[in-house]
């Protein structure tokens, strides 16, 4: 939907949502599939009507989850901010919470404005399930040294041509290179958390590198292996995709003097 944007009355506001991914195929309007910016679009449209354009920060696949996901909305609805995450807390389904509502600068874009983003990937490391992480976590039985991940994982760190890590479908090819600031594998009892930051990610980009840690974690791939692969920018050598499930937005940054305040 779209508003008037040029207007001297519209305002720009940067809504910080969460929502479980499991009944939503992403966050991208589709055709014959519910999405979690469909949602969202629909509790707004009660409160404001049609008057708005909404921006998200990013695409996530079916089935992923968000601790933190964020949406420019300009409007020249009068509506105020804190009174606009109250209406649509009412709203939303309850898969979907805003956190955060404030009014930012013209200029801002939830996309384009993005500095980093981070994700973490869940996997629940023991021979019995846990019933509670169904759709939340990857269930991996067998054995994961957790200190020799973290040492392979280091190899992503850096500006590289991540086309190795990358799902290759009808989307227009562009630059490959991403630059990675941070990997960290760590253990909290059953529970194996993976995250990452970087400037931006390809399509499939994490679920792909925990699945290629998760074949170094078999060895099928060696511990110092991963670079090879990312130079060989070719899909065919990397692990496959890990499960949706474990995948979750964690943060995203945009510079500002606290990003905590979002």
């Amino acid at each position: 939907m779209q508003c008037d944007v040029s207007g001297s009355n519209v305002k720009n506001l940067l809504l910080t949502i969460s929502y479980d991914g499991r009944l939503f195929h992403g966050w991208q309007i589709q055709q014959n599939a519910m999405t979690v910016q469909e949602a969202f679009q629909t509790a707004l449209g009660k409160i404001i009507g049609d008057d708005f354009d909404i921006k998200g920060c990013s695409r996530t696949d079916s089935g992923v989850h968000a601790n933190m996901y964020c949406i420019s909305l300009k409007t020249s609805h009068p509506i105020e901010p804190i009174r606009l995450k109250a209406a649509l807390n009412r709203w939303l389904p309850l898969s979907i919470a805003v956190l955060d509502c404030k009014q930012v600068d013209d200029e801002f874009h939830a996309r384009y404005s993005c500095v980093s983003k981070e994700y973490i990937y869940k996997i629940w490391n023991s021979e019995v399930r846990n019933p509670f992480l169904d759709g939340y976590a990857l269930h991996y039985r067998y054995k994961i040294d957790e200190k020799m991940l973290n040492r392979a994982a280091q190899a992503y760190i850096g500006s590289h041509d991540f086309t190795s890590f990358c799902t290759i479908d009808n989307r227009e090819m562009g630059d490959m290179t991403r630059t990675v600031k941070a990997f960290e594998v760590t253990r909290d009892g059953d529970l194996v958390t993976m995250k990452v930051e970087a400037d931006g990610f390809l399509y499939n980009m994490v679920r792909i590198m925990v699945g290629t840690l998760l074949r170094v974690q078999q060895g099928k791939i060696p511990e110092n292996g991963i670079m090879e692969i990312i130079k060989k920018k070719n899909r065919k050598y990397a692990g496959p995709t890990a499960q949706a499930c474990g995948l979750y937005l964690n943060r995203v940054n945009y510079g500002f003097k606290d990003d905590t305040e979002q």
